[in-house]
């Protein structure tokens, strides 16, 4: 089997977390300047400003860099359920002078299609990685034509075996530690997922691709732990959230380091698909999981205007203040010193 590391082309097995919404080129550039594998997550971007963040990439470095897509299939629109959606925040629209009757449309997160494909194609990533799944096979097939190697998440054994045989390089173990969205693709049911020294060796007992751990892993203890149970590699988020080069909110920084970070949550309140993060009012109020809040990625378009109008009074009640179960080592330091700080536990 090759090493992982010499395959991705990096110096140290660190992989960064992909993180829509929270970061962009910046992070990507600085994870992979020292060493590491940057991500480049592109669920939200069009095929215009994705070009343009890689154009960017090009242009500043030599090195590897993981570009990120969802696969999720569009949901139906279901006109009742989008109005017991909008009925349920209605009270929260009132509070702040807000009119139901004029939520934005539109979803914000498209799945990996072929004009996607087109814009990435003449970059040829280094590592195409995906969440939720992997695309249809004629897309895999041109991702792997320029040699990119591709990683996908598994929350369960059944979704890293499924990887494996439709493709994937290397399985992402995702324990149930992990903030942001469960990666989960075979299953809607949140109690078949584990946690992450749970999953991981299972994982890579039952595929024989490599294997890169992620979910809680913040410091070189977890590393080396990863590595004992048969990772080949670490891929971590919440640890790089609050360094100067992450795009998050000043009110996303300061939970991050505050003892609400402590209470963290699965809720599918702010996309419609499970997620982890610092519980908030909404979560609170609404019940984290529940079936108020529309298919992904269809919750979203109602939220957003709450959250503009709360975060410009100075509150978080209606951000989704993405984060992992360990928020410990979350500080306001340059991705160079994670990265560091994680290899040390590289054995």
């Amino acid at each position: 089997m090759v090493n992982l590391t010499r395959q991705l082309g990096i110096e140290v097995p660190i992989l960064q977390a992909p993180m829509a919404g929270a970061q962009g080129a910046d992070l990507a550039l600085a994870v992979s300047a020292a060493g590491g594998l940057g991500a480049l997550p592109c669920a939200m971007l069009t095929p215009d400003t994705m070009a343009e963040a890689l154009h960017r990439i090009r242009a500043e470095s030599s090195r590897p860099v993981n570009v990120n897509f969802f696969c999720h299939e569009p949901p139906v629109h279901d006109a009742r359920r989008l109005e017991r959606w909008h009925r349920a925040l209605t009270p929260y629209y009132a509070e702040f002078g807000l009119d139901i009757d004029n939520v934005p449309t539109g979803t914000g997160r498209r799945p990996f299609d072929h004009e996607t494909c087109d814009a990435l194609e003449p970059f040829r990533p280094e590592v195409v990685s995906f969440h939720f799944g992997l695309p249809e096979p004629a897309l895999l097939e041109r991702v792997k034509a320029w040699g990119a190697t591709v990683l996908s998440s598994a929350t369960t054994v059944e979704e890293a075996r499924w990887l494996e045989a439709h493709g994937a390089d290397a399985v992402i173990a995702q324990g149930l530690e992990a903030g942001g969205h469960r990666g989960m693709f075979l299953t809607d049911d949140v109690t078949t997922q584990l946690g992450t020294f749970a999953l991981l060796p299972q994982v890579v007992a039952a595929v024989s691709v490599p294997v890169i751990a992620a979910g809680g892993i913040a410091d070189a203890r977890g590393v080396a732990a990863a590595f004992k149970l048969g990772a080949e590699a670490v891929q971590a988020g919440t640890a790089f959230l609050c360094c100067p080069d992450a795009a998050i909110s000043a009110l996303h920084r300061q939970a991050l380091q505050s003892e609400a970070a402590r209470h963290t949550a699965l809720t599918n309140l702010y996309t419609g698909r499970p997620a982890r993060g610092i519980v908030t009012r909404l979560m609170r109020e609404l019940g984290p999981l529940g079936d108020v809040a529309p298919p992904f990625p269809l919750a979203t378009a109602a939220i957003a205007p709450l959250r503009s109008a709360a975060e410009a009074a100075g509150s978080s009640d209606f951000s989704p203040l993405w984060a992992g179960q360990n928020a410990s080592t979350c500080r306001e330091v340059a991705a160079a010193e994670v990265v560091r700080s994680l290899a040390a536990g590289v054995s």
